[in-house]
C-alpha cells in the first residue's frame, strides 16, 4: 500500500466501556482514522489499476495519490455522511477537490466508474486484513504457550469435571492440549479467511458497465493493488465474505472464551488450581483489598459473550441483501463487523498474555482429587468389582458406598472391604490421556510447520 496509516492518532472512541480492546493492536487498525485511510487507499488503488490497463492516463495517478494525502476530518465526514447514508459520497467530493487543486484533468478520474459500496466494502476488507494480521500472531502465541503447558503437565493429575462435578481423573496436560487444539484450529481458519478476503468492484449495479470494455480486466489489478483476493463476481448482495469473516471471528472468541472460562473456574477460591499471571495493579477490587480477580479471563469471556450478537446481525444482513444493492442490510454490517474484529483481536492479545503467564498448582490439584474420598475412581472400582460380583451388584454396592462416604466423610477404601490400594490411585486411571496429548501436540506442530514453510 502507498500509505502508512497514522494508527496511533488519538481515537474518539477509546474503549472506555470495552476494555478488552482498549490499547490493543487491533484497536489501532480499526479506528475511524484507520477506516478513513482504508477508504483513501481503495480510491488510490482503483486509479492505479485503471492506469495499469490504460483506462486513465498514468499521469493522473500521482495527482490522486497526492490528493489522498490531504487532511480529511473524519468527524466532518461522519456528519456529512448522514446526507448520503455512507461516508464515501462526502469523501469523494473532498478528494476530487483536493486533486483538482493539483491537476484539474486528473480530478476527472477520481472514483471513476465505482460506486460507494465498492469503496466501503473494499476498505472493510482492508481493515479486516490488517486486523487479522494483528490477531494471527497472538493466536500463534496462545497456541504455542498452551502446547508448552500440555507438554510440561502431561503427568499432572487433576479431577476431570463433568456438569460441574468431579468425574474421573485426567491430566492438566490433556486439558491444556484441548485448549491448544481450539486455538490452533482458530488460527488455521483465520489464516484461510485472511487469504480469501476479496476486493469489491461492480459499479452501480454489479455489471461493471461504467468501465466499458475494461470491466473484467480491471478486477485482477484492482485486487492486486489492495493485496486482496480477486472476486468471482461483485458481491454487493452476495455476502459470503462477510459471513466467512464473522464465522472465523466467532471461532476465535469461542475458542479463547472456553480457555478463559476454564481458568476462571480452576482459579476459584475453593479450587485454586491455577492463577492468572500477577501484574502491578491487575485484578484489584475497588472495595475489597484482598481480591485478585481473574481480570484477563474476564475480558476474554466478555468478548466471547458479546460477539455472537454482532455475528447474528451480520448473518441477518445476508438474507436481507435484496436485488443488486441492499437498502439498509449492507449499512447494518459496518459497526457490528468492526466490533467483532475488535473483540476478537482484544481477546487474542489478552489470551496470549494469559496463556504465557498462567500459574499452575499441581499440589492443589492432587489435594482436590481427594475431596470425594476415593469416588474419583469409582468407574475403575466398578470394573474391578464387577469381575467378582457382576456388573449390577458392583454398581449397587458402589452407589451405596458413595452415598455413605458423602454422608459420613469416610473414604471408599474403608467401606468396600479389602482392595488393592493401587486401584484408588487417580494417576493409575488416566486411560489414553498421554497419547491424546501427543495427538494434540502433533496437530499443533503440523499447522505451524506448514505456516513456516
Amino acid at each position: 500500500m502507498l500509505f502508512d496509516a497514522d494508527f496511533d492518532a488519538p481515537s474518539l472512541d477509546a474503549g472506555l466501556l470495552e476494555p478488552v480492546r482498549a490499547g490493543t493492536a487491533v484497536e489501532a487498525v480499526t479506528s475511524d482514522a484507520a477506516h478513513l485511510r482504508a477508504l483513501l487507499d481503495v480510491e488510490v488503488a482503483l486509479a492505479r489499476a485503471q492506469a495499469r490497463i490504460g483506462l486513465i492516463p498514468a499521469g493522473s495517478v500521482a495527482a490522486i495519490e497526492a490528493g489522498a494525502r490531504a487532511g480529511f476530518d473524519p468527524v466532518d465526514l461522519a456528519r456529512r455522511a448522514r446526507g448520503a447514508g455512507n461516508p464515501v459520497v462526502p469523501l469523494v467530493h473532498d478528494l476530487t477537490a483536493a486533486v483538482r487543486a493539483i491537476d484539474p484533468a486528473a480530478a476527472e478520474h477520481v472514483h471513476l466508474g465505482a460506486t460507494s459500496q465498492d469503496i466501503v466494502d473494499s476498505a472493510a476488507m482492508l481493515v479486516a486484513a490488517r486486523a487479522l494480521e494483528a490477531i494471527l500472531p497472538d493466536l500463534a502465541r496462545t497456541a504455542a504457550a498452551l502446547a508448552d503447558l500440555a507438554e510440561r503437565h502431561r503427568d499432572t493429575v487433576l479431577a476431570g469435571r463433568t456438569l460441574g462435578r468431579h468425574a474421573v481423573p485426567t491430566t492438566f496436560g490433556l486439558k491444556a492440549a484441548g485448549w491448544c487444539v481450539l486455538a490452533t484450529d482458530a488460527y488455521t481458519r483465520t489464516r484461510a479467511v485472511r487469504a480469501a478476503l476479496p476486493a469489491q468492484l461492480g459499479g452501480a449495479a454489479g455489471t461493471l458497465a461504467a468501465f466499458g470494455g475494461h470491466g473484467i480486466a480491471l478486477l485482477a489489478p484492482f485486487a492486486a493493488e489492495l493485496a486482496l483476493a480477486e472476486p468471482v463476481l461483485p458481491w454487493h448482495t452476495l455476502r459470503t465474505p462477510i459471513l466467512d469473516l464473522a464465522g472465523a471471528l466467532a471461532q476465535v472468541t469461542g475458542a479463547l472464551g472456553k480457555f478463559a472460562g476454564d481458568v476462571v473456574l480452576l482459579g476459584q477460591t475453593e479450587v485454586d488450581e491455577v492463577a492468572e499471571p500477577a501484574g502491578a495493579g491487575r485484578g484489584g477490587s475497588s472495595a475489597m483489598p484482598h481480591k485478585r480477580n481473574p481480570v484477563l479471563s474476564v475480558l476474554i469471556v466478555s468478548a466471547a459473550r458479546q460477539l455472537p450478537g454482532y455475528v447474528s446481525t451480520l448473518i441477518a444482513s445476508m438474507a436481507g441483501a435484496e436485488h443488486e444493492r441492499p437498502a439498509g442490510a449492507w449499512h447494518a454490517e459496518w459497526q457490528p463487523l468492526r466490533a467483532a474484529l475488535r473483540l476478537a483481536g482484544g481477546a487474542a492479545e489478552t489470551a496470549a498474555e494469559l496463556a504465557e503467564g498462567l500459574e499452575i498448582f499441581p499440589d492443589r490439584m492432587r489435594a482436590d482429587l481427594e475431596l470425594t474420598r476415593g469416588q474419583i475412581v469409582s468407574e475403575r472400582l466398578a470394573v474391578e468389582l464387577a469381575a467378582a460380583l457382576g456388573k449390577e451388584e458392583a454398581r449397587r454396592l458402589l452407589t451405596d458406598a458413595s452415598r455413605t462416604s458423602a454422608r459420613t466423610g469416610r473414604h471408599l477404601r474403608d467401606l468396600l472391604g479389602p482392595l488393592d490400594e493401587a486401584v484408588f490411585d487417580p494417576a493409575a486411571y488416566l486411560g489414553s490421556a498421554p497419547a491424546l496429548i501427543d495427538r494434540a501436540l502433533a496437530h499443533h506442530r503440523t499447522v505451524f510447520q506448514e505456516k513456516d514453510q
